[in-house]
C-alpha cells in the first residue's frame, strides 16, 4: 500500500472536495492508455492498490503502469466505544484528494483490447466514476 515515508504533520484536518475539473495531470503524459476521473472524491491507498492489481492482472504483467495519484492526507478515528475528548484518535488510513479529470493510472506496451478489459476491471474497484483514454 502507499504511504507516506515523511510528513511534516502527523495528522491533517478533514478539510473539503476539491471543485471544479483539475487543471494539472490531466493529460497522458507517460503512456498511451489511461483512467481519468470524471468526478471529485477521495481515493484510499487500499483502492488505489486494488486497481493496480486488477489492471496489472488483466494485462498479464505485461507492459508499464503508471499510477499518477499518491495518498498524503492522513485520516483518523477513535477506537469503537471509546468517549469523548482525551485528545485526536490515531492515524487509520491514507487517502487522495481527486479533482474531476484527473488522470488515475497509465498504461503502455499492451494492446488497446488489454487495456480496455484492465480498464473495466480496474474501474469497478474505484468509487467514483472514471473513463478509459488514450493518445
Amino acid at each position: 500500500m502507499l504511504i507516506p515515508k515523511y510528513t511534516k504533520y502527523k495528522k491533517a484536518q478533514k478539510g473539503f472536495l476539491p471543485k471544479g475539473v483539475s487543471i494539472r495531470c490531466n493529460q497522458l503524459n507517460f503512456g498511451n492508455y489511461g483512467i481519468k476521473a470524471l468526478e471529485a472524491g477521495k481515493l484510499t491507498s487500499r483502492q488505489i492498490e486494488s486497481a493496480r492489481r486488477a489492471i496489472s492482472r488483466k494485462t498479464k504483467r505485461t507492459g508499464k503502469i503508471w499510477i499518477r495519484v499518491f495518498p498524503d492526507i492522513p485520516v483518523s478515528s477513535k477506537p469503537a466505544e471509546v468517549r469523548m475528548g482525551k485528545g485526536k484518535g490515531a492515524n487509520e488510513f491514507w487517502i487522495s484528494k481527486i479533482k474531476a479529470g484527473r488522470i488515475l493510472f497509465e498504461m503502455s506496451n499492451i494492446s488497446m483490447i488489454d487495456a480496455i478489459n484492465a480498464y473495466h476491471y480496474a474501474s469497478s474497484k474505484l468509487p467514483i466514476a472514471t473513463k478509459f483514454v488514450y493518445k
